[in-house]
């Protein structure tokens, strides 16, 4: 693994060499100015930002397989994206979930078949090397299960060698154990199509028969163990999988149809148009393929619109392709708007105005959504992270939206700010903390199902979500009193959960560091004195975490391993960003770490203004699916600078 340990700065010498630097080769202001320039440069016309957003190779090659499970290849995009997927290629032979990380099985499985599929030679080099880190890893039938229904589907394993996930599913009671209401928002958009895919035993086209049995340790038909048993109630699971199997052919004909009527009528009422179901690539690849598995011509508007969706995510260049797992102009947009509040509230005011007029043309207000099967009597008005997902409205979006809102003292938004902060006082779990999506998701049971191997079913409460819940209610609190309540709730959740060394966990950014961020600047927003333990030892562990070079950086292995936790063999800007604003939050701005920090970040800025971060920024699910945001080192770097001048100002 990582052995390079974190070394905390030399802050005797970085005092005198901090000095120097600050005084003679670089200008604070410049800097602030050359990257607030870039950033509004890069507003769109309509108003919004959104940047690429980059996960591992698994999904590029997933969208090679579409092409052949259609029968429909488009040869010269197929050819990019293969050019993109080869030079991520570890020395181990096989293929990471983020940049320096160890290879994962299955990700190397999909890529290899794309390879194949592209017209690579199984004798070159590099597929060599791909297929011999496969085979010692144990082949690939120790991918994980989605890797599995796919490699079904292409008929290179037996259907027996994927969970049984029958779509009759769909029939089962609220009470009974298993119920999509039970699951997170992404688990429902991806299963309820992948039901009627496997129920029916789809096949794919593959019109260039092209096969990867050798990939395998012993022959697919003849593999026994394709589901690990790890736990006693996985076991149970395992059982009630078998004897599910064995009922299989013996279930009705109406029921089937019924149950597949259900299902379709399901995802295609959340279709959303050309953002595709549910917003997220998964999804959308599923119910396309589930649509045309169904019979529906490829002519018909829904099967139109859902390839528009998936191909809405593609990102071409001249040489290489490659497909993002979705789009984030929500997002991108509210922290950038930050930024550039942070640097020049009142010389930004158009661009901010143009920015929080299209956001307000976002915001939901009672449109249907599964969020209110637990909250049926909520008033809506959240905002989703994507352009359109009515659906699924993200409760860490709306937090930073209207907190923004807030921030910027621009009139005419009051009544978008109130009705997201109802929304989200309404959204608060029975512990007092916030899922992204989904109120009281906790039925971690259901993690030992064989289908959760990827153990990301569930969307519980987590810290970086509820601070920045309690930063918005905290500040709209101060004229609005029935906030109170819930922020007491969430203050204490984030209480306990607090890490003995001080930090607190990042479920949706990479990780310690952006957990400890994240709840550092909920806190400022409230009257908690800066010598409480929340600031202290929080304060004290971001300290001990800086790097010699005066940056910070935590790898996404902190997620596999928590020793790791807010160490990486570099620092890179957006995390220094982070460290910095949390810091400056507990009221260190004058500290020689937050000096030391500063001047990485200019010293790390590009001629064009910003920074260039070329490691992966968050997890999509942790020790599953990363994701790499590009606008993170675009607007954090910014918003840590305009901070830190804005704080020596107050002298």
């Amino acid at each position: 693994m990582f052995t390079d340990a974190n070394t905390h700065i030399d802050t005797s010498r970085a005092s005198s060499s901090s000095t120097a630097i600050s005084s003679h080769a670089f200008d604070l202001d410049k800097a602030i100015s050359k990257a607030q320039d870039k950033l509004l440069n890069l507003q769109d016309k309509e108003g919004f930002w959104v940047f690429e957003l980059e996960a591992d190779c698994t999904i590029p090659s997933e969208y090679i397989m579409m092409m052949h499970y259609i029968g429909e290849i488009d040869e010269p995009l197929q050819a990019k994206i293969a050019n993109y997927l080869r030079p991520r290629q570890s020395e181990e032979g096989g293929y990471p979930l983020f940049t320096g990380g160890l290879s994962d099985i299955s990700c190397s499985v999909k890529v290899y078949y794309a390879l194949k599929m592209a017209g690579d030679s199984i004798d070159s080099p590099h597929m060599t090397r791909l297929r011999d880190y496969i085979l010692n890893q144990g082949g690939a039938a120790k991918a994980n299960v989605f890797t599995r229904i796919a490699l079904a589907i292409f008929k290179q394993l037996p259907w027996r060698g994927v969970p049984y996930i029958p779509v009759e599913i769909m029939l089962l009671p609220k009470w009974f154990p298993f119920h999509l209401d039970k699951v997170s928002y992404w688990s429902r958009t991806v299963m309820v199509p992948l039901f009627i895919l496997c129920t029916l035993k789809a096949t794919a086209k593959n019109p260039n028969n092209i096969d990867i049995l050798e990939l395998f340790v012993t022959h697919p038909d003849k593999e026994k163990h394709y589901f690990p048993q790890r736990t006693l109630l996985n076991k149970i699971f395992l059982g009630l999988d078998n004897m599910g199997r064995a009922i299989g052919p013996f279930i009705p004909k109406q029921m089937r149809e019924l149950a597949i009527k259900k299902a379709k009528d399901w995802f295609i009422e959340r279709l959303n148009g050309e953002d595709g179901l549910g917003g997220i690539f998964p999804a959308m690849i599923n119910s396309y393929e589930a649509m045309l598995l169904l019979g529906m011509p490829k002519e018909h508007e829904h099967v139109i619109m859902a390839r528009k969706a998936i191909d809405k995510l593609l990102v071409t260049h001249e040489h290489d392709a490659y497909c993002q797992p979705c789009l984030s102009p929500v997002w991108d947009t509210a922290l950038a708007a930050l930024a550039l509040q942070e640097a020049d509230k009142t010389g930004n005011n158009k661009s901010l105005t143009h920015a929080y007029d299209w956001l307000k043309s976002k915001q939901l207000s009672n449109e249907p959504g599964d969020w209110q099967i637990s909250r049926p009597n909520l008033a809506g008005g959240g905002w989703a992270f994507q352009f359109n997902n009515p659906h699924y409205p993200d409760v860490d979006d709306t937090a930073v939206v209207a907190f923004a809102m807030a921030d910027s003292d621009l009139p005419d938004l009051d009544e978008s700010i109130h009705r997201a902060t109802r929304w989200i006082a309404g959204m608060q779990s029975k512990n007092g903390g916030y899922g992204a999506f989904d109120v009281d998701n906790t039925h971690y049971y259901l993690n030992e199902i064989p289908f959760a191997d990827h153990g990301a079913l569930l969307d519980p409460p987590t810290s970086d979500v509820s601070a920045r819940c309690a930063m918005l209610m905290a500040r709209v609190a101060n004229t609005h009193a029935e906030y109170l309540p819930a922020l007491e709730r969430t203050l204490e959740y984030l209480r306990d959960e607090q890490e003995e060394n001080g930090s607190w966990f990042g479920r949706w950014g990479t990780n310690y560091i952006y957990g400890t961020w994240s709840v550092l600047f909920g806190l400022e927003q409230m009257a908690i004195p800066k010598n409480d333990p929340l600031y202290t030892k929080a304060v004290k562990w971001l300290k001990s975490m800086q790097r010699e070079d005066g940056g910070w950086g935590e790898d996404n292995y902190s997620y596999h391993d928590i020793s790791h936790s807010g160490k990486y063999r570099f620092s890179t800007t957006f995390q220094t960003a982070w460290a910095l604003l949390g810091l400056m939050a507990a009221g260190e701005a004058q500290s020689l770490e937050v000096k030391a920090g500063i001047n990485f970040i200019l010293r790390s800025q590009r001629a064009d203004g910003v920074w260039n971060d070329k490691c992966y920024t968050a997890p999509g699910f942790p020790k599953v699916f990363y994701l790499k945001y590009h606008g993170y080192d675009k607007y954090f770097p910014l918003w840590a600078l305009a901070r830190y001048r804005n704080e020596l100002n107050k002298k």
